[in-house]
């Protein structure tokens, strides 16, 4: 019996961003982990996220928005021994040992960045406009969600879930969008039904209860098409309270950077190039002089 929509929808959705995560950490680890995931009830996926942290840094849930998507669209939230692992895995790929616990965090924090941006690259096909996130932030706890899925990072002996939720809204605009494009091809959507579980078909989303793998090639085919927000940084300062309250048109605010160093290119909030400014027909540029490697990247992260 096929699922409904709503459930097809939301496997879809889950195959994207499994995918996008297991690629984005083989980017920084060049290891490719296998990654599963299977629905998982409320109470489970409460369950979880109450579950105690062996350190005391405690659960790491991020809430996700989307642009031109009813906020905010989605959750993922981890138990204290997902982030550790994962995020000791990716430094000790980029040759730091004994990372500490707020390195590890926000290592995975920036996979978790990097593959719901690779999710909103799907999302934008889907739905056929451009959908890019927005208003990312750390939650104590996941809101309602019409729909939770467990997905595991699975190493040889090693084991990582996080708990997936996705809002109405969310669901809402998918149900919309895969409408829309029935009506345009009647076969663009077409998903399998339970009866297609197990063929064993590479890329085939099987919608039976069991946990769904994936074969996706090797490449970074995936994300070369999305969209990021590219800033430069001329510098820092750092003003106690009395003296930003003091700041009036005309004020001058000294930076910890001189005029002969470059300036950092910052992708996703993260240090990516260093150059220097031009002017390009009036407008402001960078040209590229050094391009960070992907240790360093990770260092910065610390």
């Amino acid at each position: 019996m096929a699922h409904e929509p709503n459930a097809e929808n939301a496997r879809w959705l889950m195959e994207q961003w499994t995918a996008a995560l297991a690629t984005a950490i083989e980017s920084m680890t060049e290891e490719r982990p296998q990654v599963e995931f299977a629905p998982s009830g409320a109470a489970e996926a409460e369950a979880a996220a109450a579950a105690p942290a062996p350190s005391g840094i405690g659960t790491l849930c991020w809430e996700q928005s989307y642009k031109d998507v009813q906020q905010p669209a989605l959750w993922i939230t981890a138990v204290e021994s997902t982030w550790m692992e994962l995020g000791a895995r990716i430094l000790r790929a980029a040759g730091i040992e004994n990372a500490e616990p707020a390195d590890s965090r926000n290592t995975c924090l920036e996979i978790l960045g990097q593959s719901l941006a690779g999710a909103a690259q799907s999302l934008s096909a889907r739905l056929g406009r451009e959908v890019t996130p927005e208003h990312g932030a750390e939650r104590r706890q996941a809101g309602a969600a019409a729909y939770t899925f467990t997905a595991t990072v699975g190493y040889a002996g090693a084991a990582l879930p996080f708990e997936v939720a996705l809002s109405a809204g969310l669901m809402r605009a998918l149900d919309m969008g895969a409408a829309d494009a029935s009506a345009q091809d009647p076969g663009a959507l077409v998903l399998p039904d339970s009866g297609a579980a197990g063929t064993g078909t590479p890329g085939v989303l099987a919608v039976s209860g069991s946990p769904v793998s994936h074969t996706v090639s090797h490449t970074m085919d995936l994300l070369l098409d999305v969209e990021l927000a590219v800033s430069v940084s001329f510098g820092r300062a750092e003003l106690p309270i009395k003296e930003i309250l003091k700041l009036t048109t005309g004020s001058i605010v000294e930076l910890n950077r001189s005029l002969s160093e470059p300036v950092e290119v910052i992708v996703n909030n993260c240090v990516v190039a260093r150059g220097e400014v031009v002017v390009i027909d009036g407008n402001y540029g960078v040209r590229i002089q050094q391009i960070i490697s992907r240790q360093d990247r990770l260092r910065i992260l610390r």
